[in-house]
């Protein structure tokens, strides 16, 4: 028998997050230890103040390049010889770096942690980033950009950005690099950057899982103990709007079928204090699969099988982002919607309704998040990385359930800016122009025509 009526949830799971000790070690290394003895696993992983925002101007990617290419070898070890003693001591390894972070992970048993933990640091102290590894990665990249251009969701995802904001901002560029800035890298570029990037006064390792304190301290300062003293230099980050007011860009696909449409402006940082609010806002606006935007572009309309909005939470502001796809002939319309449902949730309350829908999910999905040494690691991190209070994840389901109605207007009121808001659209300028003009949006403009 069909049904409107909204299934009832059961009873919110209980979950406390690991305690934890944050501590600095006397090599300057920052320290922190979550001891969880459920299963005889342990995770470490290595944050270090490396991510993409820390990229040399002319040199966007290097950040990438160095964490991708850390573990292709050492002094005493290649990059095969490496991977094969992880794999013999049953230890999932990896490496990477975001816009705020590089970080190196390995997972592994715990009768196996000493002797991993001490691969892993005398791994990434003594790295010699190959040539031909560093080449092999360059390649791997620019033939990642070379489809991306032919790719239209790929593309307005990196469109938005450029047109989001100024030219000197690093978050203008891909975290991973443009062509031709990852063209010029070179090895020396990479061994630079890592000497002057991963040092003891930029590093925070944390431990999850099956091992103590005292000896999570211990192994550390014995695994680390040729890791590089001091702290990288500091970086100040220019995130201002490349247009003052609203404008429209549209990048020609020549006959394409759909139009993929960002719509958005420029964000907050991760720990601004209208976190909570703002979560909760954006997850009635297009945040879940039942928010106003999808709810409206899919089943009022038909215009999309899905449609979202999100903020890409960094240290610094990153953006605010409606994403869809939608049929080349309603994207005009597609578009006005969306502008009705930010202009809506900014000028009314929302229902009690939507508010226990986002503060339903938002509060019970938290626990099933971190189960594992993984998850709590990286969780951890977050902490660290963005500088949230050490009772953040202890208070998190609290501050879900204390924002109200009126804070989510608040937010809104605050935190969307219609008179800011920057639309790219790549699509088949010939069909999709002369519509979207009509809307009165500010300056069109097309690229590639």
């Amino acid at each position: 028998m069909a049904t409107t009526l909204r299934p009832k949830p059961g009873e919110a799971r209980s979950y406390q997050f690991p305690d934890f000790r944050d501590e600095k070690l006397p090599g300057g290394i920052r320290l922190v230890t979550a001891p969880v003895v459920k299963l005889p696993l342990a995770t470490v992983l290595v944050i270090v103040d490396a991510g993409s925002t820390s990229d040399p101007a002319g040199e966007e990617g290097v950040a990438a390049l160095t964490a991708g290419t850390l573990l292709e070898g050492s002094t005493r070890f290649d990059g095969a010889e490496l991977a094969e003693k992880f794999e013999q001591l049953g230890t999932s390894v990896e490496s990477g770096a975001d816009w705020d972070s590089a970080f190196i992970k390995i997972t592994t048993v715990s009768d196996k942690l000493e002797d991993a933990t001490r691969l892993l640091g005398e791994a990434i102290s003594s790295p010699i980033f190959p040539e031909r590894e560093v080449e092999r990665l360059k390649a791997e990249r620019l033939a990642e950009i070379l489809q991306l251009e032919t790719e239209p969701r790929g593309l307005a995802d990196e469109k938005f950005s450029e047109f989001l904001y100024t030219p000197d901002s690093r978050y203008s560029k891909p975290d991973e690099g443009t062509a031709e800035s990852v063209r010029a890298l070179s090895r020396k570029d990479v061994d630079e950057f890592y000497r002057a990037r991963y040092r003891t006064g930029s590093t925070t390792v944390i431990l999850a899982g099956d091992i103590s304190t005292d000896a999570s301290r211990a192994l550390i300062n014995g695994a680390f103990q040729n890791w590089p003293s001091g702290a990288g230099r500091s970086q100040s980050l220019v995130a201002a709007a490349r247009t003052p007011g609203r404008s429209i860009h549209v990048v020609n696909k020549p006959e394409a079928p759909q139009s993929e449409l960002r719509v958005g402006h420029i964000g907050l940082p991760r720990n601004h204090p209208d976190f909570f609010p703002t979560l909760l806002m954006n997850a009635v606006l297009g945040g879940l699969f039942g928010s106003r935007i999808n709810l409206n572009l899919r089943e009022a309309h038909g215009y999309t099988y899905g449609a979202s909005s999100f903020y890409d939470w960094r240290r610094g502001p990153g953006p605010f982002v409606v994403s869809t796809a939608v049929q080349s002939e309603v994207t005009a319309a597609a578009l006005r919607e969306i502008l009705v449902e930010i202009d809506r949730i900014r000028s009314e309350r929302i229902s009690e309704d939507e508010l226990s829908l986002a503060r339903d999910y938002l509060d019970r999905v938290f626990p099933i998040r971190y189960e594992t040494t993984a998850a709590i690691a990286s969780a951890l991190a977050t902490l660290v990385i963005y500088d949230l209070p050490t009772d953040y994840y202890g208070s998190y389901r609290r501050n879900i359930r204390a924002v109200t109605a009126d804070r989510v207007l608040r937010a809104a009121k605050a935190h969307l800016h219609p008179d800011q808001l920057q639309t790219v659209m790549v699509g088949d300028a010939q069909v999709i122009a002369d519509s979207v003009a009509d809307l009165n949006l500010g300056e069109l403009r097309i690229d590639g025509s």
